[in-house]
């Protein structure tokens, strides 16, 4: 991993207030890590944009958000694997009209579709990790930039993986992506490292997830942790107290 490892704060914990007034878009929305960021960005005040490819499961999230006494979050259906750069321009042109302003960006959609050789790694999974992993977090966060920059602070967070396994064999097209993320990060920091836009890494730990259940088939996936406490970590980085970690990874692996 090239891009300086931070920390979070010791005891760190989003107050209620911490993202208030500020316009969030959550991709990936209803997965595991996605859901669990959009419940927590709405706790910490943010007004949510939920997107992801199946409305009907955007919905049900809506629902239990407004259940559970949440903010009244945003639905906006989007396939990360099929959207087009116009769409992404209309996503961005719907929150300048319909919100007046983006503050943040999490980048929880992922492709994995299981441990695979390369001999047997089937062409269209490579070129669709390749694709929702790293093209269309580039196109979405390219067609936002205008949103991001005009406000008075704003983030985008990118979720990575850790290094130490996916550069392993079997890891494919995902391992690829993640590497190749990383150095996307490190890029768009380098072109933004003064303004009042920042740009963040995330790296989790192990966490109790579709992902990970798929990545390790012989594993209690239910002896991992849920994703809140990374969505908690999210949010930091969403937030202003977050100007320390700019062009960073923030490790959530234990130390």
């Amino acid at each position: 991993m090239n891009l300086p490892l931070h920390r979070l704060p010791a005891a760190w914990t989003p107050a209620g207030t911490v993202l208030h007034g500020r316009v969030v878009l959550v991709t990936g929305a209803y997965g595991g890590l996605g859901s669990a960021v959009a419940r927590a960005a709405a706790r910490a005040g943010a007004t949510v944009v939920m997107t992801g490819k199946r409305k009907r499961q955007l919905e049900q999230l809506y629902d239990a958000m407004i259940a559970e006494g949440l903010p009244e979050p945003v639905i906006h259906p989007l396939d990360m694997e099929s959207a087009t750069p116009r769409e992404y321009e209309a996503l961005a042109d719907g929150l300048q009209r319909d919100l007046g302003r983006l503050d943040g960006i999490v980048h929880a959609a992922a492709s994995f579709a299981g441990l695979t050789p390369i001999a047997m790694h089937k062409p269209d999974a490579w070129l669709r990790a390749l694709h929702v992993n790293v093209s269309a977090p580039f196109a979405l966060t390219q067609a936002c930039l205008p949103l991001l920059t005009a406000a008075p602070d704003s983030a985008a967070v990118f979720v990575l993986d850790n290094p130490e396994l996916v550069r392993r064999a079997h890891w494919g097209a995902y391992g690829v992506s993640k590497a190749a993320l990383e150095r996307f990060v490190a890029i768009l920091h380098e072109e933004h490292d003064s303004d009042t836009f920042r740009v963040h890494a995330l790296l989790p730990g192990p966490m109790r997830t579709t992902l990970r259940r798929t990545a390790y088939f012989g594993e209690d996936t239910l002896q991992q942790p849920l994703p809140n406490a990374t969505a908690d970590a999210a949010v930091y980085l969403l937030s202003a107290e977050a100007a320390v970690a700019r062009g960073a990874v923030l490790d959530l692996r234990v130390a």
